[in-house]
């Protein structure tokens, strides 16, 4: 099933995907994007159009006042993988020692969840040692101001230009049978990652990082979650 034309806001051209989409309707494509790590095939190269489509798809999401401060590095050069991968090992190893917030450390205190948690953690763990083995690395930024001490308004501004644009790149990857996984422990590195591309560290803030390669397999379920009413606030706290 070929999925409809992405216009290009930034070319004005129409970009019809060039592979046929997997056949999921926009619920199926939300609830079955997830982070994919031990399933990434490291093997298949991922074509530059089909990066260009998923960022293509990426320009439509919403960005703050039209100030369009999305920007991607796409990592090709098998070198620059490697480098980066040794810094998110680096980073993921500090990471680990972080108790509540590392992922093996978090108790969901109820077995069958945990058990759900103790495979997610097996899953980002292979990641930790492992991301610099994808054929694609996937950095999403920021242009201007850095929002490091800025007001909570500011900073939420000029993450809500990048962050939508990301999940919508990682959607669109996924309609194209194409796996990613967001990550951020990178971050407490980032100088380091910003050296290696050569991002100006001053004005442009990383965001995320994810791994982009082909998925092992297309068939992802919905992951188990609480009933909605479970999140909900309906008028007040």
């Amino acid at each position: 099933m070929e999925g409809p034309p992405v216009r290009s806001k930034d070319c004005g051209q129409i970009m019809v995907p060039s592979m046929p989409l997997l056949p999921l309707d926009p619920d199926q494509l939300l609830s079955t994007t997830r982070a994919v790590r031990k399933r990434l095939d490291f093997t298949r190269p991922v074509p530059d159009d089909l990066i260009r489509e998923c960022v293509a798809a990426a320009m439509q999401s919403p960005s703050g006042s039209n100030n369009m401060t999305m920007q991607f590095v796409i990592i090709r050069d098998a070198e620059k993988r490697k480098a980066i991968g040794e810094v998110y090992r680096q980073a993921y190893s500090i990471y680990k020692t972080l108790d509540g917030v590392y992922i093996r450390s978090i108790d969901k205190g109820e077995a069958t969840a945990q058990k759900q948690q103790e495979r997610s953690a097996d899953s980002a763990d292979f990641l930790g040692d492992h991301m610099g083995d994808a054929p694609v690395l996937v950095l999403a930024c920021s242009v201007g101001a850095r929002v490091d001490g800025a007001p909570a308004m500011m900073a939420a501004s000029l993450m809500g230009n990048v962050l939508p644009a990301t999940w919508s790149f990682m959607l669109a990857a996924r309609a194209r049978g194409l796996g990613t996984a967001w990550t951020t422990v990178h971050l407490m590195m980032e100088q380091q990652v910003a050296d290696i591309v050569g991002i100006p560290f001053d004005t442009v803030q990383q965001v995320c990082l994810t791994p982009l390669a082909y998925t092992i397999g297309t068939d992802f379920k919905p992951a188990s979650r609480p009933a909605p009413d479970s999140i909900i606030h309906w008028d007040k706290w």
